[in-house]
């Protein structure tokens, strides 16, 4: 079983994986991490986030491991990965990392911006999970916040908006829901009503 939970920056697409993953006793993976790891490591090594020979380099080499670095979730790092991902032997990199985790028994939930799409077109289940962008800005710079960071609503705001734009009008696996994906708004929900709604979902779809 394969569930492919995509969607924007800050949509809650992570968080509800996550418990979804946790109800189900499935794998998880954030593959937004995988972007972040290969921009993490290209700066390390003093490179450019724009340039593809030290990208592609930096995701050939990656180590599974170093997911669970915190400093993979700073606001910064999002960015660069956000440039990283539109490189599209980078992708080519990752993509086989992805399928093997996606093919693990007894099934998987990988949450991202292209798995119903390209990572993952025959999973069984596909949800798309969208919001408004000034909620998503408004939870983005609240957990922001919570770790410490010194920022602005306005500038989260800006920065969720270009990568909106970048995630979606990039020529390799743009951002948009698969054909055959079922939209879950979790604008007005919180994390329990949004992940009620979405087990509904799921259980709908594959008939239980």
């Amino acid at each position: 079983m394969i569930i492919a939970i995509d969607g924007p920056a800050a949509s809650g697409k992570g968080t509800l994986a996550r418990r979804i993953a946790d109800h189900f006793g499935y794998h998880w993976l954030d593959t937004g991490l995988l972007y972040r790891a290969v921009a993490r490591d290209v700066l390390a090594r003093g490179g450019s986030v724009e340039n593809e020979t030290e990208a592609v380099l930096a995701a050939r080499s990656l180590d599974p491991v170093s997911l669970g670095d915190p400093g993979l979730r700073l606001a910064g790092i999002g960015e660069a990965a956000s440039i990283v991902a539109r490189i599209s032997p980078v992708r080519t990199a990752l993509l086989t990392f992805q399928r093997d985790f996606a093919n693990q028994q007894p099934g998987a939930v990988l949450d991202g911006r292209d798995i119903g799409t390209v990572v993952c077109p025959d999973a069984e289940v596909k949800i798309f999970v969208i919001a408004d962008v000034g909620v998503r800005a408004r939870r983005r710079y609240e957990e922001l916040r919570q770790r410490g960071e010194a920022v602005t609503y306005d500038a989260v705001l800006d920065i969720i908006t270009r990568r909106d734009e970048r995630d979606m009008n990039r020529a390799e696996a743009p951002m948009r829901p698969a054909d055959d994906a079922i939209l879950l708004d979790t604008s007005n929900l919180d994390i329990e009503a949004a992940f009620d709604a979405a087990v509904g979902l799921i259980k709908r779809k594959i008939g239980q």
